[in-house]
């Protein structure tokens, strides 16, 4: 807890150097992009220059919410006819095909145009510096680095970038990459030119299409942020605020439409009752999300009427609190109508940011462009190559996105930066972390440390069919056993899960409005911290 500032992230330097960027004068976005290029240098396996980038900016001068969409685009160059015509039927998870345009550097300068106070160069100085000098990789990061590199090391470029001497760096082991430095540099002193024009666009382009792809400095110089207006529902007395599509976000305003009706409070926490409530609204929001949720620019999103009480409402109606659904369906909503890092930060005027960027899957696409010692994400793998989906791969178009920063506020009273990290977990670890707060009146830091339930095997915007028999399962240690035999006789496919990480990462920044007082929590799950002064 502080007053005059608090930073909340996955990797305790990264955390360091925002608190340090406030502590000389910098506002809460400052702090952010400063954390965020931290991250990018000590998680690559998650995030990075090569990656996008969403968030949420509370304006405490004129107490408004902003939303940018830092999501890059398809290849120009590159058709659906052409995709087709390779025999695909979905898009390769990994490889050149996978890469879409990088949208992270320009909504840094998006976000800096708007609401920064020190000069970029200022804001990624002490990343240089530990690009240069080295910095030891932490325990979670490390242990994803391994796994990468076990999978990615044929990959061009990787090696030569991540894993210096031949294998990925040990647990505490230093890891330079002044390569990533070099980028820095180019960024800190041109701005977004310096990377989407010049020695930068052109190795990207090298990358890419001397390996097959189609990505090129075309692309890169034609990409440019979005503003966009957060949407919203509420949930007991509380506003919750997403981005709209491409990203998931509304999924999680549904699914709390959807278990409002229910009075989860009432019911013992972790119970099977409970936690069977939570599996099925997934699966109901989950289906709408993979038949609607697409670019709106390109395909006509019933935004407003997803998230329309009614809505919910008539969706409710289809969970039977005792069993599990073998096949939801998605609804009529025409009616009346991979790895992520996530941050928060706050500042002493009141300002605060929800920011969360990825690469999608660990190390993205794999394509690395060593010259800059970065990798490429893989986003452009989420598109469906079937013509008559609303995430039908067209170029230019945004595919469908997973990451998705969150606000939540009560009038008078608080006002809360959150975010969870990891793909389809997200909306429900999200809904979890809220329910955890609002229903059952946990703290910040034991909202986010509870165990968590997750649910696989919904239909993919991608447009793979859902698993047979209602999905699975999947729930982490802390729920006893009667809970796991209540979900079981309901129907519900229980599998273990060893990857602690699959169950999400939080980071949080509550502010008590009345006080000033600020309450930072991160995810026990990673490697980071909250600190603040």
């Amino acid at each position: 807890m502080a007053r005059h500032g608090m930073v909340a992230t996955s990797q305790p330097l990264a955390t360091e150097i925002g608190v340090a960027t406030l502590r000389r004068g910098g506002s809460a976005v400052d702090a952010a992009i400063a954390a965020n290029a931290a991250l990018g240098l000590t998680e690559p396996t998650s995030c990075g220059i090569g990656g996008d980038l969403f968030a949420i900016v509370w304006d405490a001068a004129s107490e408004r919410l902003h939303g940018l969409n830092a999501s890059g685009r398809a290849p120009l160059s590159l058709t659906l006819d052409r995709l087709m015509g390779m025999g695909l039927t979905l898009i390769p998870d990994r490889g050149p095909l996978s890469v879409s345009v990088p949208g992270a550097v320009d909504g840094w300068c998006e976000l800096h145009a708007r609401f920064g106070r020190l000069p970029l160069r200022e804001l990624l100085a002490p990343s240089i510096a530990y690009a240069r000098e080295g910095f030891p990789v932490t325990e979670v990061i490390g242990a994803s680095w391994a796994a990468g590199a076990a999978t990615l090391q044929s990959s061009p470029g990787f090696a030569e970038v991540f894993m210096p001497n031949g294998r990925a760096p040990g647990i505490g082991e230093p890891f330079v990459n002044p390569a990533l430095a070099q980028a820095y540099a180019l960024i800190a002193n041109e701005g977004r030119n310096g990377f989407y024009d010049g020695p930068i666009a052109a190795a990207i382009e090298g990358c890419v299409r001397g390996n097959g792809g189609f990505l090129g400095a075309e692309d890169l110089a034609a990409h440019r942020s979005e503003w966009v207006e957060p949407v919203s529902t509420t949930y007991r007395g509380w506003s919750v605020f997403e981005l709209p599509p491409n990203g998931q976000g509304i999924a999680v305003l549904q699914m709390l439409n959807i278990l409002e009706g229910f009075g989860l409070g009432s019911l013992e926490w972790g119970s099977a009752e409970h936690l069977h409530l939570l599996i099925e609204a997934k699966k109901l929001a989950f289906e709408d999300r993979a038949r609607f949720y697409a670019d709106p620019k390109f395909a006509a999103v019933p935004t407003e009427r997803l998230i329309a009480k009614d809505y919910a409402a008539a969706r409710r109606a289809l969970i039977d609190p005792k069993r599990a659904d073998p096949a939801p369906v998605h609804g009529d909503a025409t009616a009346g109508a991979g790895d992520t890092v996530y941050l928060a930060t706050a500042d002493a005027a009141g300002n605060m940011v929800s920011l969360i960027q990825s690469n999608y899957m660990g190390f993205g696409s794999g394509m690395t462009v060593a010259p800059f010692g970065f990798g490429l994400q893989n986003r452009g793998s989420q598109f469906a190559l079937d013509p008559k989906h609303a995430n039908a791969y067209q170029p230019g178009k945004r595919p469908f996105h997973t990451i998705i920063p969150a606000f939540a506020m009560r009038d008078g009273e608080a006002l809360v930066a959150f975010g969870v990290m990891g793909a389809a977990m997200q909306p429900q670890g999200q809904v979890q972390v809220l329910s955890n707060l609002l229903d059952f009146g946990m703290g910040l830091q034991a909202a986010g440390d509870a165990p968590r339930v997750r649910h696989e095997g919904s239909t993919e915007p991608t447009g793979q069919p859902p698993l047979a028999g209602g999905g699975t399962v999947h729930l982490e240690p802390g729920f006893d056993s009667a809970a796991v035999e209540g979900l079981r006789a309901r129907g519900h496919r229980i599998e273990a899960m060893g990857n602690r990480g699959a169950f999400g990462g939080y980071q949080a920044i509550r502010r008590e409005l009345r006080t000033g007082v600020y309450c930072g929590a991160s995810e026990s799950r990673k490697d980071g911290h909250a600190a603040g002064f």
